[in-house]
């Protein structure tokens, strides 16, 4: 795919952490990349919705919130499966108009996003992948996930891809649902399933309403 970056514009649906979580068996990590904008609008001569990647330094510049009108360059992602969103290296970034900040009733939540390291802190609970498409996908503590699996540790070229939804928001969400356990592959047929106590050990230290 080519890496030259395309104009765009349109109006932001939703900004959400833009992270990767890499699975070996039983263990995870994140890394964390910057933001996702979700957007409504025109890229290159196509029109609709798209997912621009954006860094933590441009979010804390332009502190882009459901509503505002927007503006930027981007390249296509070139490894897909290690992105959440489909353009990145994100430049030129202007705010066209700025949304009038009203009352809103969460859920979902919007307004501006947290800082990275705040989500971290947080931690997060697996979420539907349906409830995540009908509910959160304008929600700030909503997060779609590049998952990378390394099926096998003596074999670290041996991975697998796939997309998984999580909540960082407050437990006493009405929205939320976890769904089914996510079952992670290892090596010779292994499987590991995380349980419901993963979620709630990186969670514990928040009360319902955080």
């Amino acid at each position: 795919m080519s890496n030259d970056k395309v104009a765009w514009r349109g109006t932001v649906v939703g900004v959400q952490p833009r992270i990767r979580l890499t699975r070996s068996f039983d263990e995870r990590y994140h890394t964390y990349l910057g933001y996702m904008l979700r957007l409504q609008g025109q890229i290159g001569d196509e029109q609709g919705e798209f997912l621009v990647g954006i860094g933590k330094a441009a979010q804390a510049k332009h502190q882009f919130r459901v509503g505002d009108k927007v503006s930027g360059r981007s390249a296509p992602v070139i490894k897909p499966k290690l992105e959440p969103v489909g353009y990145y290296k994100t430049s030129g970034l202007k705010v066209v108009r700025r949304t009038a900040e009203g009352e809103q009733t969460p859920p979902p939540w919007h307004g501006l996003p947290s800082e990275l390291e705040v989500y971290r802190e947080r931690g997060h609970r697996r979420l539907s992948a349906h409830t995540y498409k009908a509910k959160c996908l304008s929600c700030i503590w909503g997060c779609q996930m590049a998952v990378e699996m390394i099926i096998d540790h003596w074999n670290p070229q041996q991975k697998r891809y796939r997309s998984e939804t999580f909540c960082y928001g407050p437990k006493s969400c009405s929205f939320y649902k976890a769904g089914p356990i996510r079952k992670v592959p290892g090596r010779t047929g292994m499987v590991w399933e995380e349980e419901d106590w993963v979620d709630e050990d990186a969670t514990s230290h928040r009360t319902m309403d955080e």
